[in-house]
Formats: C-alpha cells, sequence, structure tokens
C-alpha cells in the first residue's frame, strides 16, 4: 500500500467533507505533556472535566492496540455574528461563547471524522482507527500541536496561522504509518495580551492555566462561584473568549464556512429574566443543540442570575424574588439573595428580610445575610 498516496487523497477528501486543515503525527507518547499534566494535579490547577488516568491521556498504545500515527483535525467557526442583537433597559441579555454559538461541535467533529474512517477503511480494510473529540481521552491540544495544526499560545489555545485560535478540534489513532508533518514554530514572541486580558488571572503564565478560576470552567460548575469571582464573570453565561478577543493573531479572523455552526443570536445572546423560568424541556427545546447546554439548565440559570446582577436590572427584581421564595436548589436561591442584595432596591431588600425570617437552608441563609450587607457597603 502506498501511504503516501493514501495521505494525499485524504487531505483532498478531507477538504470535500468540510475539514479546514489537517495533520499527521505520530503515535509516540506525549512525554512533556505528562510532566506538565503532573504538575497541573499536583497544584490543584485541573477542572475535574479531563480523564483522570494521566498515563492515559498522553500514551496513545493504552487506547489503540500498536498505533503508527494521529491525524489531527481542525474546523474553524464563526467569530462575529451577522446578526447582531443588543441589550436593552429591561431585557438585558446573556453571552454565550463563540465555541457554543452553533451546533454543538461534539456533533460536528465527529460527523467528520467518521467519513474520513469510513474513507480510510474503503482502502485499507483491515485498518485500526479511534476517533477522539474533546471528551477522549487525549489532549486534543497536544495531538494538534505536534501535527502541525498549530502552535500551543500563551492562552493555552492551538492557534492558526489561517484561522486564529477560532477552531474546534478532534482527532484519529490509527494503525497505518502516516508520515508526519511538521510542528509550527511558537509565534507568540513577548505577546502577553492574552495573560493581561484574563479577568480573574486564570492564565499563569504563558501555557500554564489554573483552571478552578477560569471563566470557562466556573460558569460549568453546579455549585456556588465563589464570591470574588462572581463579580469577574459579567454578562457570560457559558465560556469565556477575553484570551481569544485579546490575542492579536485573531483580530480580522472570523470565518463563516459551515452553516451548521452558524450562531442564532437569540440562543447565542438570549434574554436573561426568560431563563429563570424555563422549564427542563424549554431549555433543551432551546439551546439542546448547542455545546453550552452540556451541563444542564440550573448552571445557565445561575450564571444569568449572576449576568442580572452584574447589569443591576431593577426590573428583574420580581423573577429574582420568585427565585429565593420558590427555587428548590440551594445554589440558585443563594446566587438569587446575592444578586437582590446587588441591585439593592426597596422590593428586594424588603425580600431579602422576608426570606431571612423563614429560610431554614445554612447556605442561602448566608447568601441573604451577604445581600443585605452589599446594600449596607454602598
Amino acid at each position: 500500500m502506498d501511504f503516501r498516496k493514501l495521505k494525499e487523497e485524504l487531505i483532498a477528501y478531507s477538504k470535500v467533507i468540510g475539514i479546514d486543515k489537517i495533520g499527521f503525527t505520530t503515535a509516540d507518547p506525549f512525554t512533556e505533556l505528562k510532566n506538565r499534566l503532573i504538575r497541573q494535579q499536583e497544584l490543584g490547577y485541573q477542572s475535574g472535566f479531563e480523564e483522570p488516568d494521566i498515563a492515559k491521556r498522553v500514551t496513545p498504545s493504552l487506547l489503540l492496540d500498536d498505533p503508527r500515527s494521529i491525524i489531527s483535525i481542525a474546523v474553524a467557526y464563526p467569530a462575529k455574528m451577522k446578526i447582531r442583537v443588543e441589550s436593552k433597559k429591561g431585557e438585558r441579555r446573556g453571552i454565550f461563547s463563540r465555541a457554543s454559538w452553533g451546533m454543538d461541535y461534539h456533533h460536528v467533529l465527529r460527523d467528520r471524522l467518521k467519513k474520513l474512517e469510513e474513507f480510510i477503511l474503503s482502502q485499507v480494510p483491515d485498518a485500526r482507527i479511534k476517533p477522539m473529540v474533546d471528551t477522549g481521552e487525549l489532549s486534543d491540544r497536544a495531538v494538534a500541536e505536534r501535527a502541525g495544526i498549530g502552535w500551543s499560545g500563551k492562552n493555552c489555545s492551538i492557534i492558526t496561522p489561517e484561522f486564529g485560535s477560532y477552531i474546534y478540534l478532534g482527532e484519529l489513532i490509527t494503525s497505518i504509518p502516516f508520515e508526519h508533518d511538521t510542528p509550527i514554530e511558537d509565534q507568540c514572541g513577548t505577546c502577553n495580551k492574552c495573560i493581561e486580558a484574563c479577568p480573574t488571572g486564570a492564565l499563569i503564565q504563558g501555557g500554564q492555566i489554573n483552571a478552578q478560576r477560569c471563566i470557562s470552567f466556573l460558569t460549568q460548575t453546579k455549585e456556588m462561584i465563589p464570591d470574588e469571582l462572581r463579580e469577574k464573570i459579567g454578562n457570560r453565561i457559558y465560556g469565556c473568549d477575553s484570551c481569544q478577543t485579546a490575542c492579536p493573531v485573531n483580530k480580522g479572523k472570523d470565518f463563516h464556512f459551515h452553516k451548521e455552526l452558524e450562531p442564532d443570536p437569540e440562543i447565542a445572546k438570549p434574554l436573561l429574566k426568560p431563563i429563570l423560568k424555563m422549564s427542563n424541556r424549554e431549555f433543551k427545546n432551546k439551546f439542546g443543540t448547542v455545546a453550552g447546554s452540556w451541563r444542564g439548565k440550573k448552571p445557565i440559570q445561575r450564571n444569568a442570575i449572576i449576568a442580572l446582577a452584574h447589569f443591576k436590572d431593577e426590573t428583574a427584581i420580581p423573577e429574582l424574588v420568585e427565585v429565593l421564595q420558590k427555587e428548590v436548589s440551594p445554589v440558585l436561591k443563594g446566587t438569587a439573595a446575592w444578586a437582590l442584595g446587588k441591585i439593592g432596591k426597596e422590593a428586594a431588600l424588603n425580600a431579602l428580610e422576608q426570606a431571612k425570617e423563614y429560610e431554614t437552608d445554612v447556605e442561602v441563609q448566608n447568601e441573604i445575610i451577604k445581600g443585605l450587607t452589599l446594600n449596607k457597603e454602598k
């Protein structure tokens, strides 16, 4: 079998099926990454969403018998909305990060990878292949860096010369000895704009992130968000793009290659108050097709409450009072209590005083007291 020719055919086919960049690398262990992951674990900087077994994250042979190569793919997504919607008084909006604007990228990339896999098997029927997107064991970014897709930026994203960092990544581990591509030299240089732009200081230094402080991670948690970090979230209800929008390489980058990745502005930048009253079915009907829905309704509702507090939206007081009085979740009740304190109008404070008398949950009580204290500090 002429594997060099197969590689050329695969590259050509990838363009036909909507893959914007493809690269090939060896299936050798990711030794340098292993050391970094161990250090991250020691420092408590991991998010907890990762594969817990570091050996699997860096050793392709633990995932596929006798792997010979890894194919990395990148699909570019839009950085700007063609149709824009703006927040108005009484109609405040939240924002999903760009990576969650269109159809859930897991589905999009799995479709592309499946077509690549089928193409390979049509040429090499006995080939062994394992596809992965995001939730797989390997680090998509480490694979993409070694396969020449882009360099690993100081913001911990893969940055491509063509599309900046506005790309989704996936890979196929294969038993085929494809010739590997050359990695791209780091081009960040002395630039530290992403580090300086990080709202919470989560970027410790170039290439090192404390996920526990990253807004993208925080918006996906299900717990109460620490006080100091709530103030930094703004109106983000899923994810964060600050380190990407600050990157000079991303300036002017905006690609609309794939219809399924085009954002619906009413989903990408939704009205906040209606989110608080959504049923599970309504949430699924509106947000179920985007990646930002994967943790369910309640984290998005909590983030919407924080966003309303950020805007100090007085028109949201009735909705926030209803959450405080009727919601079951202590996280939502407590966050609503804090938000009412941030807004600080008479109706909000009266609701807090009343709730203080009947609320039995200790965590919610603490947030009620905190809300009342916030107003006294003004």
